[in-house]
């Protein structure tokens, strides 16, 4: 019920904050869906009056990396563009600046450089015609929410700093928990005789030296004492007063605080495990998890042509049994990255791959270029600067959000 209620303060908040419609790309629905907002010009621009000049900003994207064209006006006639000079600076969420200089090309102004994404910003326009200067400042925003710190923390949004990572390639295998061969032990007598006391029960823990059970020999007919060689738990007992012992196990002991797990690799994914590698293990029953490393890869194939890959497994408190089957992520290779984002985090907004940045109560989506991938991380190659706080948990509430305001623009 809580939840529900802070999602709906949620959505409630947004659709009661105002936002600016950006800048218009020629031919795009932002550009349908905006008519009255704002004046457009020919080319379907933002159009920016003071008098009776002029100045219609666009940004063009056809085939190109999007930048701005502009497009100057006397009494709504075209201006010849080399009668213009113009710059636009474009101030964006986390304080960088953006100049943007021109340069007459046809019947336009062309920007020197690319509008990177978003496009979102507070524009200042300084054109100058005639000896007279003209300045015009609106926001112009996208992918952009505010929501206060206190109903992010009640919806559970939660930010990290990107930084340098780990990208990993692993191999997933499956296994099996193992006794330590090491560990475990089956006893029985030392000489022939009867069986006069078991002092154990199955599933008991005993101590190094503490007696088991005790034996009368039949030569001697003096009693002695069978002692545990290790600390570790009764794992079964064979034995009753009065039986007759001789070769058969009386009782079988195992240290559980460190078991074998055995992984098996077929057909390629043998050539891919060496000694030495990480390895994440996950009950197939689900709970547990643990890190060790590969030991050793046993020398004889197994039934279907299987190498048996043996990692040791540290099991203090006892959560791990023998004979639970596992998943396992073989750890083959790991590459430093300079930036990474966590999965957990990244988005599709429009026809991008994005995660959503935070600068105080305000989030806004970062285009992403990503490298290799490993399920938890994924590198980034562009979008996105190094330290940007951004949202890893409940990402998806911050894009529904924004698409729900209309605060999305397509290209």
């Amino acid at each position: 019920m809580m939840r529900i209620v802070v999602l709906l303060s949620l959505i409630l908040l947004l659709l009661a904050c105002s936002r600016s419609e950006p800048l218009a790309d020629p031919g795009s629905a932002a550009a349908e869906v905006a008519d009255g907002e704002f004046e457009r010009g020919r080319h379907r621009g933002r159009l920016l009056r003071d008098g009776e000049f002029a100045l219609e900003v666009t940004i063009f994207e056809a085939n190109t990396p999007p930048h701005f064209r502009l497009y100057a006006y006397w009494n709504d006639q075209p201006l010849p563009p080399d009668s213009v000079s113009a710059i636009i600076e474009l101030s964006r969420l986390d304080g960088q600046v953006d100049q943007h200089r021109f340069a007459p090309t046809g019947d336009f102004l062309a920007g020197s450089d690319t509008v990177d994404e978003p496009h979102s910003f507070d524009v200042s326009v300084v054109a100058e015609h005639a000896g007279r200067r003209h300045v015009w400042t609106f926001p112009s925003y996208e992918g952009r929410t505010v929501i206060p710190q206190e109903i992010a923390g009640e919806a559970g949004i939660v930010v990290a700093s990107a930084g340098p990572e780990t990208i990993r390639t692993t191999l997933p295998l499956t296994g099996v928990v193992a006794l330590d061969s090491t560990r475990h032990a089956e006893l029985g007598a030392r000489f022939p005789g009867i069986v006069r006391a078991v002092r154990v029960l199955e599933g008991e823990y005993v101590r190094r030296g503490q007696t088991l059970a005790i034996i009368e020999g039949n030569d001697s007919l003096r009693e002695y004492p069978l002692t545990a060689p290790f600390d570790g738990v009764v794992l079964s007992r064979r034995a009753s007063v009065g039986d007759r012992a001789g070769e058969a196990t009386l009782i079988e002991l195992a240290d559980l605080s460190s078991l074998w797990v055995e992984l098996r690799a077929v057909g390629s994914d043998a050539d891919r495990i060496a000694v030495g590698q990480r390895v994440t293990l996950a009950a197939a029953t689900g709970g547990h998890v643990a890190e060790t490393r590969i030991d050793a890869l046993l020398p004889i194939a197994r039934l279907g042509q299987s190498v048996i890959a043996r990692a040791r497994l540290q099991n203090p408190d006892g959560q791990w049994r023998p004979g639970v089957f596992v998943t396992a992520e073989v750890e083959i290779a790991a590459r430093e990255v300079e930036l990474a984002v966590r999965e957990s985090g990244v988005q599709r907004f429009r026809d991008f791959t994005v995660v959503f940045a935070q600068v105080g109560d305000t989030y806004e989506v970062r285009m992403l270029e990503l490298g290799q991938r490993d399920g938890h991380h994924a590198e980034v190659l562009s979008g996105l600067k190094p330290g940007t706080r951004y949202v890893v948990e409940q990402s998806y509430l911050i894009r529904a959000d924004i698409e729900k305001s209309g605060a999305s623009h397509d290209h």
